[in-house]
């Protein structure tokens, strides 16, 4: 890559302003440097990713081939205005510059512009008529895409038009997981029609109009006021941003080339593309695969005509309805035949089990298997009053991990469930003891502190004879399982049905259940 460095200086700016006027300006001539030209891609043939003032100036222009013809610039100045135009198309040594670029450093990918210009304009010119927007900014998209309806910028701005994600929300766009309407050259199009219309609204400059749709409405405003108020693009131009300055002077040179192309020996290429078409609405899920096989219309032509579909895939539907774009003399076959190419081989593209499957259900006994050579399998079988927490810590695993082993949800567990819980290889036997120990060992065994039973259960007593229960202070970690092991002949299960308890977890430290005296 080469850095031209380039000394500033005074440029003349010709503008005319009618037929016999022409003011003559004097401004600095913008530095050139980091100048990188990217020749493989469309998306990066003049104006995308590239700061436009960076284009080669006239001294450091190499021209390859000595018979392109070269003009004086009273002739580019009679030329642009005998253009029918309502945008001001001022000439300067910066538009020409540009004109150089696109009618010398740029003669394919022109020639494959004016080629595929033939299908876009007319269908863009018949939209702006809609919106009452000038014609000539039709050729704005040739700066912003090279009239590629996929460009993509390095911004993120997509299309034809360059819209962002939220600009193109914002007019009404669709963009989801199969489908980008950025990309689709009609609706695209509306939505840079309203959105031309309302910053001519804002300005009512179009040239201003044309700034603001690059760098937005708020860097024009600030380049107004900076300037003292001026709303001229020429007097705002070193207060825009340095990227902006060049897109009017490019817009003026593409306007001007796709005009007098003949006048630069010119021609458009030979491009096979499908020029006459037309659009049919549709509320089902196609595939262009299914219209390419039925209406034996190459898939690619389909692809250049719908560029807005991802994966091939239309995904209408009786909520919201898709644009299919074919070549206009298969229309008819398609109407006729429109059952038959929705129903070809649609098992094939579009599976209907997936949208009626479910989740495999599973019960509770489900549990997780883990490779045999990298971990042990301990069994562990659920005492009343146990809680995954407690069954966790004393094997020294994840609580989360031994909920999933044994699709465990919302902690319930019931007593003489059987869990299994995995340890490493050679990490186990320490823990196989685990399912025959008492409440109080296995805590002491995770290391937790257990108090000692001391205090004589009470005596219930009507005052004239004992009765036959007793009531048994709740300490802190007690269980109703651990408590009926202190009473030969109590279950947890009596305990539970002499105090009334419908849950065997929810009893508390200092909480009074009665025994019966066996």
């Amino acid at each position: 890559m080469r850095i031209v460095v380039l000394f500033l200086m005074s440029l003349s700016l010709y503008t005319f302003q009618n037929t016999d006027a022409q003011d003559t300006l004097f401004i600095e001539e913008p530095e050139i440097s980091n100048f990188k030209e990217n020749v493989d891609s469309l998306l990066n043939i003049y104006y995308i990713n590239q700061a436009l003032e960076s284009m080669i100036d006239d001294a450091d222009f190499e021209v390859s081939d000595s018979l392109l013809p070269d003009f004086p610039d009273s002739v580019y100045i009679a030329r642009l205005r005998d253009i029918p135009s309502v945008v001001d198309l001022s000439y300067n040594r910066l538009v020409k510059n540009y004109i150089n670029v696109y009618t010398k450093k740029r003669r394919e990918q022109m020639r494959y512009m004016l080629a595929v210009s033939s299908y876009y304009f007319p269908m863009i010119e018949g939209i702006f008529d809609l919106y009452d927007i000038p014609y000539e900014l039709k050729y704005l998209a040739i700066i912003e895409s090279a009239l590629n309806p996929r460009a993509v910028s390095r911004a993120g701005a997509v299309g034809t038009w360059q819209f962002m994600y939220g600009t193109a929300r914002m007019y009404g766009l669709r963009i989801n997981s199969l489908a980008d309407e950025r990309k689709d050259p009609v609706k695209s199009t509306h939505a840079a029609a309203k959105f031309l219309k309302n910053l001519y609204g804002i300005y009512n400059d179009w040239t201003l109009a044309l700034a603001a749709y690059n760098c937005g409405p708020g860097n024009v405003n600030k380049a107004i006021r900076r300037s003292g108020g001026k709303r001229d693009f020429w007097e705002i131009y070193y207060f825009l941003p340095r990227e902006t300055r060049g897109y009017v002077p490019a817009f003026i040179a593409a306007t001007y080339t796709m005009n007098y192309h003949r006048e630069h020996n010119l021609l458009p290429d030979s491009v096979d593309i499908v020029v006459h078409a037309d659009t049919i609405m549709l509320n089902q899920r196609l595939h262009l695969q299914q219209v390419s096989e039925v209406l034996d219309i190459p898939v690619k032509y389909l692809r250049d005509l719908n560029p807005q579909y991802r994966y091939d895939i239309i995904p209408g539907s009786l909520k919201n309805a898709y644009a299919l774009a074919i070549p206009v003399k298969k229309v008819g076959e398609f109407i006729e035949l429109r059952d038959s190419v929705i129903a070809y081989k649609d098992s094939v593209y579009f599976s209907d089990e997936k949208l009626i499957t479910s989740p495999s259900r599973v019960d509770r006994n489900y549990q997780v298997d883990l490779p045999a050579d990298k971990y042990d399998k301990i069994y562990y079988t659920v005492k009343s009053g146990d809680s995954p927490g407690l069954i966790a810590d004393w094997y020294d695993v994840r609580l989360s991990d031994l909920r999933y082993w044994n699709n465990i949800r919302r902690n319930l567990i019931r007593s003489g469930q059987k869990l299994v819980v995995y340890k490493p290889k050679g990490n186990s036997e320490r823990y196989m003891g685990l399912d025959g120990m008492t409440f109080s060992e296995k805590q002491r065994f995770a290391g937790r502190e257990v108090r000692e039973e001391t205090e004589e259960p009470e005596i219930a007593s009507d005052g004239n004879q004992t009765l036959e229960f007793f009531y048994y202070t709740v300490r802190p970690g007690d269980t109703l399982w651990e408590i009926a092991q202190k009473y030969p002949g109590v279950t947890d299960t009596d305990i539970s049905k002499w105090n009334n308890l419908t849950d065997s977890n929810r009893i508390k430290p200092g909480q009074k259940i009665r025994i019966k005296r066996m």
